[in-house]
């Protein structure tokens, strides 16, 4: 039994046949899909969800104070010392009584979610300081190129006077266009 690496082409490359001398005989490109699609057997949409910005519409309980005017280092500061406190309080309930070790994860799960949760708030900050920078590099790169131009074009002009001095100097005459 014969069998090829790769499947033969599916008969729709028949269709564009034509299509050299008369681009409009291709047939129409089929329509966005849209609602839910399964693709490689994972469910998918087309509409766009923006994930819940706040702690308490993904059902958490927050762990630092509400409000606009936080102090992100102080609050980071915090949860890492609650955190690494929960840690060994995890290693030393699982030596004594690893029975009762399940509150303890769900305590530095909340903990790690109120951290991913201020962190990810930082991201607009860290866009826009990201954006400055690229840009304060570029203003920089061409001012240098600027200022590479204004140096070639001085030397360009200093050895045009050169020459037309030697020029001048053997007794040729020409004249610039």
């Amino acid at each position: 039994m014969a069998t090829a690496t790769y499947p033969p082409p599916p008969p729709y490359y028949k269709l564009y046949k034509d299509y050299l001398q008369d681009p409009k005989s291709a047939p129409e490109p089929p329509p966005p899909i849209e609602g839910t699609y399964v693709c490689y057997g994972g469910n998918y949409t087309t509409d766009d969800i923006l994930p819940a910005w706040s702690l308490e519409d993904q059902g958490v309980r927050q762990l630092y104070p509400k409000g606009p005017n936080i102090d992100f280092k102080k609050e980071l500061r915090s949860l890492n010392r609650e955190l690494q406190l929960h840690i060994l309080e995890l290693a030393d309930i699982l030596v004594e009584r690893p029975s009762q070790y399940a509150r303890r994860v769900e305590d530095i799960s909340l903990i790690f979610k109120n951290l991913h949760h201020l962190l990810n708030s930082l991201r607009p900050h860290q866009a826009r300081a990201t954006l400055i920078h690229i840009l304060e590099l570029q203003i920089q790169r061409r001012k240098q190129a600027v200022e590479d131009i204004k140096r070639r074009r001085e030397e360009a002009q200093r050895l045009l006077k050169e020459s037309i001095g030697t020029l001048e100097d053997t007794g040729a005459s020409f004249v610039l266009k």
